[in-house]
């Protein structure tokens, strides 16, 4: 995977098997498995048939084994487990705002099959313990690779930090422009998606939140 680009931090082992979240508890049952290419390259022979096109001609002969390919990367995350970026952690008597910001990333609305495009910014208040900052990178990367909905998407980066790294407080929010949105349907461009999950300290301290929502929008005002 390669490191998300334009993030700009202001600081800088087992996985653990109890999730109420069910994203996270499909992800440790080890549903799904290798990426079955033949299968889709048939899929989509029959979607171009069923569209009025001839898949044998030249310009398509390729498309369904290309396009098992893109699906094999888009939606790698589906066999892997973001929990491995979070196992090393480091000891660090630090208990302000850790944030990264503009953590580019592209993901599949599982809706339509489109794709969403944005970026995430994810905070936290450290417990005794700090990750290296690429981890968050990783992880939104991880999650962000397999169908999705930007809702879950957001409270799956965040209870991930929760649960393995217990920080006193998690704020992720994540920006994207969704395809579904633009191209189809309403055909609204230039439209975006804002969601936020708020945990533990800056969700029930409104002093702590209103501070990360400032390091995150702040600079934009200026």
């Amino acid at each position: 995977m390669t490191k998300p680009p334009n993030s700009t931090a202001l600081a800088d082992n087992t996985p653990s098997c109890g999730s109420d979240d069910p994203e996270l508890a499909r992800l440790q049952a080890g549903r799904g498995g290798p990426v079955d290419h033949p299968r889709i390259e048939r899929a989509v022979r029959e979607i171009l048939l069923a569209v009025g096109e001839d898949p044998d001609r030249e310009g398509l002969l390729q498309t369904p084994a290309r396009v098992a390919r893109m699906y094999a990367e888009l939606f790698s995350g589906l066999h892997q487990d973001p929990r491995v970026h979070l196992q090393t952690a480091f000891t660090e008597k630090y208990d302000e705002v850790v944030l990264v910001r503009d953590i580019a990333f592209h993901s599949v609305c599982e809706h339509h099959l489109l794709p969403f495009i944005g970026k995430a910014h994810i905070g936290y208040i450290p417990d005794g313990r700090v990750l290296g900052l690429s981890k968050l990178g990783r992880i939104v990367e991880v999650v962000a690779r397999r169908p999705q909905v930007q809702e879950r998407l957001t409270e799956t980066v965040a209870d991930l930090l929760v649960e393995e790294l217990g920080a006193k407080g998690v704020a992720v929010v994540v920006e994207a422009v969704h395809t579904c949105m633009t191209i189809r349907g309403i055909r609204k461009p230039g439209s975006e998606c804002v969601t936020s999950a708020m945990k533990g300290l800056f969700r029930s301290n409104v002093s702590s939140r209103a501070e990360v929502l400032s390091l995150i929008y702040g600079r934009r005002s200026s």
